[in-house]
């Protein structure tokens, strides 16, 4: 029975535990019901084919006892093969049949999650304690209440079946062989298909009833949710991985603001620090995008492409890029020097406006 105090849904760690564990919820009834109405389907479809197959086969081998005065070792031995070879042509698409359907309705359910943990040894597997539990468990009722019920509608529908098909059996005395099979396997095919419908409909009930099972038994405590929180809080890894992610985020979004940049001051690869200064909006300069080493080399990369201004001014970038935050003002103490670069730019930016102007 599951604890009462865990009433809380279970988290997608938690679900993947139970995953990792082999602890997935599945419907027997659901693998049983599909390959069963599979096996009859294939059968109904291969019953001319086959009743044909086995006519001609019959008919070959009863006509070898006029020819065939005695038997060898050879033909003995052809005989085995066309009757193995036989075999497998009636049988061999009922069985792949069988097992792919088997593999598929797994597959829905599980999609073919392998668990070491199930096949490991267990005392709990072999304990007469454990095993007198399992039986007694409420699972084990259900499980036995779910066979009388599949049980008794079987019975029910072969009964009603045979009732009403009974009038017509004595008509099969004045029929050959052919029409009496046929008789027999169509009416074999009805039943079948009214059960394979009947077991449908129990599958999916079952289907439901083991999700809610399985829902209820992997439910947390509040007590659960915190232990876990203080766990994936506190793993190093998780961490990590999270710290890289903003690291990532945080320098995508700064190369995004380089082209917004007036200026770039490296040094004259290892550092680079990229300025913005709107005469009307900004009070002082503003570091935009700063980078050492690689980030550097992409700072000034897109710069190159957007034909931003750069200067290499050595103790300037290394100030810079130690002291000030992305989007945050420069100190006072670099005014002086940044008016002078400003200065610069500027009069590149009115030189290049005036060339366009002469053109």
């Amino acid at each position: 029975m599951p604890d009462s105090s865990k009433t809380e849904k279970a988290t997608p760690k938690k679900r993947q535990d139970e995953r990792k564990k082999g602890n997935i919820f599945q419907s027997t009834d659901i693998v049983s019901a599909i390959s069963l109405l599979s096996i009859f389907l294939i059968l109904r479809m291969s019953l001319p084919n086959a009743y044909e197959f086995m006519q001609q086969f019959i008919t070959r081998y009863f006509s070898y006892t006029s020819s065939m005065d005695s038997l060898s070792q050879a033909s003995v031995i052809d005989i085995a093969k066309d009757c193995i070879g036989a075999i497998l042509t009636l049988a061999g698409p009922v069985m792949l049949t069988s097992i792919t359907a088997a593999i598929i309705g797994t597959a829905l359910q599980t999609k073919l999650k392998f668990s070491k943990e199930k096949i490991k040894f267990k005392f709990s597997n072999i304990s007469p304690l454990q095993g007198m539990k399992r039986i007694f468990s409420i699972r084990s009722i259900v499980e036995l209440i779910k066979s009388v019920v599949k049980i008794s509608i079987m019975i029910y529908l072969l009964y009603t079946s045979l009732l009403s098909i009974s009038h017509d059996f004595t008509k099969m005395m004045y029929a050959d062989v052919y029409q009496g099979v046929l008789f027999i396997l169509e009416n074999i095919m009805s039943i079948v298909l009214k059960l394979c419908a009947a077991f449908i409909v129990i599958s999916a009930l079952d289907y439901l009833y083991q999700w809610w099972e399985y829902e209820r038994n992997i439910r947390m405590s509040k007590q659960d949710l915190k232990e876990e929180y203080k766990q994936m809080e506190g793993d190093p890894h998780v961490k990590g991985q999270q710290r890289e992610r903003r690291r990532k985020m945080s320098m995508q979004r700064m190369m995004q603001q380089v082209p917004t940049a007036d200026v770039i001051v490296r040094n004259p690869t290892h550092f680079a620090v990229a300025l913005r200064y709107d005469i009307e909006n900004d009070a002082a300069p503003i570091v935009v995008a700063k980078g050492q080493d690689y980030s550097a080399l992409r700072i000034i990369a897109i710069a190159e492409k957007h034909n931003i201004p750069m200067t290499e001014n050595k103790p300037l970038a290394q100030a810079l890029y130690r002291e000030v935050e992305v989007n945050r003002p420069i100190p006072a103490e670099y005014y002086v020097v940044l008016a002078e670069i400003m200065a610069w730019v500027y009069s590149m930016k009115r030189g290049s406006a005036d060339i366009e102007g002469s053109k």
